[in-house]
């Protein structure tokens, strides 16, 4: 940080995560690569001290509600991924935040165009606002093979001839057991679905992933569905679970992302989601993957059916998602990045 002492007004960009150690401190990490190859000197830190003049991006949209960080020099940034106003009080309070403080921030990055079209009804000008979508490193999600399959159920103990179907997101409140269920990430309606699957379903089997899955595993105790759930330190190790996978569900009623709608589709892993976040503006249904109505579990549920049991929809699903996730990767986003950060970094 004594660099930011002695460096230009707003000559560096400083990234700003959530210190959690998971997926936003992840996409932190993402970002400073990013601009790394558009060359745009960058750091990532904890915080930033000085009231001097700089360029700080916060990949945290609750960062906004602090209150001293538009007490400063600062040319702020921020990602806003997902949150209406009236579903929490923290939501509300972000929200409030850019429409008392638009002046103040210079840009905001949305992921999903629904997100882009709320932020703009503070009285932020809407040129601040900018949709780029949570990316997908196609370098470290790379399609399975059977040779993969096979490798990852023999580490995980999972028969060859079970269906397995993942879930890899955070969706208990707080960070440690979780059995308070995140309604907003959908753990309820996850159970329902699954338990209407396993009626047709008798090899079924859950693959877990992400910090906080209490209330999970214990509806699936409760429902007597075998699962396995791999607690990753990092959460790019994720994508060798992939691998093990015949289908992924997301059952979100919101999202920002979530950064599994592209991770599968780059592991050529069925998707069948509910109509939330970039997954809305990314997944045409029955061609790159399959989207259902929000809380409907019921379609979910016949769309993993329909998935499971047609092998011409299987491989175009899996063929499309492959491209969507290569038209949305690190690389495809340069040069929206370089036109956000341009504006930003001088």
């Amino acid at each position: 940080m004594l660099r930011a002492l002695f460096s230009k007004p707003y000559s560096r960009l400083f990234i700003v995560g959530d210190n959690a150690g998971w997926v936003i401190d992840d996409e932190a990490r993402a970002l400073l690569s990013t601009a790394s190859e558009l060359s745009i000197p960058a750091e990532q830190v904890k915080h930033v001290r000085w009231n001097l003049p700089r360029a700080v991006h916060y990949m945290s949209q609750f960062s906004l509600i602090d209150e001293s960080i538009y007490k400063n020099k600062h040319r702020i940034s921020v990602d806003y991924f997902h949150g209406k106003p009236d579903q929490q009080e923290s939501f509300r309070l972000c929200f409030e935040a850019i429409r008392k403080h638009h002046g103040n921030i210079a840009r905001v990055r949305v992921s999903t165009k629904e997100m882009g079209e709320l932020i703009k009804t503070t009285g932020i000008d809407p040129k601040k606002v900018m949709r780029i979508p949570i990316a997908v490193d196609t370098e470290l999600f790379t399609p399975v093979t059977a040779k993969k399959r096979a490798h990852a159920r023999a580490r995980l103990g999972i028969s060859e001839s079970a269906v397995v179907v993942g879930s890899f997101q955070k969706d208990g409140n707080g960070w440690d057991e979780g059995n308070e269920p995140k309604l907003i990430k959908g753990p309820d309606i996850f159970l329902k679905a699954v338990g209407e699957l396993k009626q047709s379903i008798p090899n079924l089997h859950i693959l877990l992933s992400g910090p906080a899955r209490g209330y999970v595993k214990n509806g699936l105790d409760k429902l007597s569905i075998p699962y396995h759930h791999e607690y990753l330190k990092d959460p790019n190790d994720v994508a060798e679970l992939y691998d093990a996978l015949d289908l992924y569900i997301i059952a979100s009623r919101e999202e920002g992302g979530p950064k599994a709608c592209l991770d599968s589709m780059a592991k050529g892993i069925p998707l069948v989601t509910t109509k939330v976040g970039q997954c809305a503006d990314l997944v045409v249904h029955g061609k790159n993957g399959m989207m259902t109505p929000i809380e409907d579990t019921h379609a979910l549920a016949a769309s993993a059916l329909e998935v499971l049991g047609n092998d011409a929809l299987r491989n175009s699903l899996r063929e499309n998602g492959i491209l969507t996730a290569l038209e949305n990767n690190h690389e495809s986003q340069l040069p929206l990045w370089k036109e956000y950060l341009t504006a930003l970094v001088d």
